[in-house]
């Protein structure tokens, strides 16, 4: 069956909604079924001589909700050579426990190995969500995908931003600007046009503060992540300046952790930014009241909403108290004023990313929003 017929189908058993721009890069799909299907068998040794050409893959980018995802799955689940399908993230904590495990034999040159395995197991790779925020991953992806386009392997991915804009403004950027010129060069680039958000309208009435935290706030919560998925959900490691974060769990661009995963550990800018970059919606478990007691957790909550407000991450939250009733008293309470007009202001009706504009209109609950 190719992309455009299995599309179809799904069309006509009620599970997707027509859409022209999704419509329109079927016959792209198509283009690398049918080529991967056609391409001959990869031969065993890595050391041949030639290597068949790889069918050229595809970079989709584009808003939040249109259905890039989804699209690369229907094209994944045509394809019937060797293949692997992964979030970029969790490719590249593979990558980087692929290379310990290297060094740990004596390796010098760790990705070596790890671009030969993988370039000998598989001829079909599919990354959603393809963004680079640390920089040690950016000194690494270069060699690893040059070796992956020598063996042969076709890849597509999926994208929030264009190549160019990839680890923008990030640490000694220049290093990554081959890799981005061989994306180009290697990949078809498509901009998937601005539309209908699919998604928009699944949590539409949800309230997103909840408070006081007991088993009704519980409930909401669990209620709201069980309607982005939580039930697929699994841990997730960032990556950040060579360290590793772990959130403690993440599917499909919505992360979900408790107050003292990201606030009660040494974690700062550079982390919560890293975060507001990875996920589209945070679920925030137990915010307690805030005091000079926990000062330190208090500076690192304020940084914190900082960072997902400005990058207009949807926050749905437990707490304590109301926003302005956080943190009312001892050092730092005069300036919490604007995190509490924050968090008021991303509990309003229409807040956040493209992906949940008019989606999740606060509703009162137990006198909070």
């Amino acid at each position: 069956m190719s992309v455009t017929e299995a599309y179809a189908a799904r069309v006509r058993e009620g599970a997707l909604t027509p859409d022209p721009v999704q419509e329109s890069l079927l016959p792209e799909l198509d283009r690398i079924a049918e080529g991967l299907a056609r391409q001959p068998p990869a031969k065993r040794s890595l050391f041949r001589r030639s290597a068949p050409e790889p069918v050229r893959g595809l970079y989709l980018w584009g808003g939040v909700g249109r259905g890039k995802s989804m699209l690369m799955d229907l094209l994944y689940a045509e394809v019937s050579v060797p293949k692997e399908r992964r979030h970029f993230h969790a490719f590249m904590q593979w990558v980087h426990a692929e290379m310990n495990k290297a060094r740990a034999r004596g390796v010098d040159d760790a990705i070596r190995p790890v671009a030969e395995d993988l370039a000998g197991r598989v001829r079909f790779l599919a990354f959603d969500e393809m963004q680079i925020t640390d920089i040690t991953d950016a000194m690494l992806v270069g060699r690893l995908f040059e070796r992956l386009f020598e063996a042969g392997v076709t890849v597509v991915t999926t994208s929030n931003r264009p190549p160019d804009d990839l680890y923008k403004d990030g640490l000694n950027r220049a290093i990554f600007l081959p890799f981005i010129e061989m994306l180009k060069d290697r990949l078809e680039v498509v901009h998937f046009a601005d539309g209908a958000d699919h998604r928009q309208g699944r949590l539409a009435g949800r309230v997103r503060y909840f408070t006081p935290v007991d088993a009704e706030a519980r409930a909401g919560m669990n209620a709201v992540w069980a309607e982005l998925g939580g039930a697929e959900a699994a841990p997730e490691v960032l990556r950040v300046h060579g360290r590793a974060v772990e959130i403690p769990a993440f599917v499909s661009g919505a992360a979900r952790a408790s107050f003292y995963d990201l606030c009660g550990r040494p974690l700062g800018p550079a982390d919560y930014l890293a975060l507001a970059e990875a996920a589209r919606v945070l679920l925030l478990d137990e915010i307690p009241q805030l005091s000079s007691d926990n000062f330190n957790q208090a500076k690192r909550f304020v940084t914190l909403v900082d960072a997902l407000y400005e990058g207009k991450v949807a926050l749905f939250a437990s707490a304590a108290a109301e926003p302005e009733s956080l943190y009312v008293e001892g050092e730092g309470s005069f300036e919490f004023a604007r995190t509490a007009s924050r968090l008021r202001e991303m509990a309003s009706d229409g807040w956040g990313r493209p992906a949940l504009d008019g989606e999740a209109g606060a509703e009162d609950a137990k006198g909070g929003r």
